[in-house]
């Protein structure tokens, strides 16, 4: 995954419409499945709690088919985008003990992991305004910087490739 700039504006408008969306199809799917359910499979004296469960699990599956298969629609780049940023950071985050260890210990692609987690995190606290933490971001990726210019590492995030993560 490479990251890319996207313009702030239209993924916060184009995010919260996704949301809208799929918070509004849950809520009527859910209500017009639920009482599809109970009137088809309940007596008016037995409990619906099962009935409701199954019309909300049937709508979150109608919801993420729908999601999955607009995951491509150019309305969706820069939201799939992030999301898909979130998941990689994450599966980082995860390994970031030993990752760590490595670029302590001068390791080429450890270096390279961390710049890439550095600046994608950086580009999500920026997309969603979280100013709090920033600076301390801002201090690790500047020593990060300084350890990379010193092996010789471009500070470009091209060079990273998810298949680095399976050696941590």
């Amino acid at each position: 995954m490479k990251l890319k700039e996207i313009d702030k504006a239209r993924y916060r408008k184009h995010l919260n419409v996704v949301i809208f969306c799929m918070a509004a199809a849950l809520i009527i799917i859910s209500q017009g499945t639920s009482a599809l359910f109970i009137y088809i499979f309940s007596q008016p004296e037995a409990s619906h709690f099962y009935h409701i469960i199954a019309a909300v699990a049937t709508a979150a599956v109608i919801v993420v088919y729908v999601v999955n298969k607009y995951r491509y629609h150019s309305y969706m780049s820069e939201v799939v985008y992030v999301w898909d940023l979130k998941q990689l950071l994450n599966k980082i985050q995860r390994k970031q003990r030993k990752i760590k260890s490595a670029v302590e210990a001068d390791d080429k692609d450890a270096m390279i992991v961390m710049n890439f987690m550095y600046r994608g995190s950086k580009q999500l606290y920026e997309l969603d305004d979280n100013t709090i933490t920033i600076e301390d971001l801002l201090l690790l990726i500047n020593a990060l910087d300084q350890r990379m210019e010193k092996a010789g590492l471009s500070l470009s995030t091209d060079s990273f490739e998810p298949s680095m993560l399976d050696r941590f």
